[in-house]
């Protein structure tokens, strides 16, 4: 299974700026589902109500699924890889 990665960054209620990736199956190309995925993510940090749309997160590159990504798309539909300030 290949995955799409979304690079995306949000600046947090603090305006710090967070940075995170949002893997997806790579069929999935409704940006709107994709940043549902992230606005979920976004309330599971405390950050709800952030902006997040397409000029926070847009759509990078394609790559082989890592097991460790399984399990959440399998259940979710997505994961979430946490780069900076998380």
């Amino acid at each position: 299974m290949k995955v799409a990665v979304w690079d995306t960054y949000v600046t947090k209620k603090n305006g710090i700026v967070m940075h995170f990736d949002i893997l997806v199956p790579e069929e999935l190309k409704d940006e709107e589902s994709v940043f549902a995925f992230g606005r979920e993510y976004l309330k599971s940090k405390g950050q709800e109500g952030q902006a997040l749309a397409s000029k926070e997160c847009s759509f990078c590159h394609v790559e082989t699924l890592k097991p460790h990504w399984e399990a959440d798309i399998k259940s979710k539909g997505y994961t979430i890889i946490e780069m900076e300030n998380c």
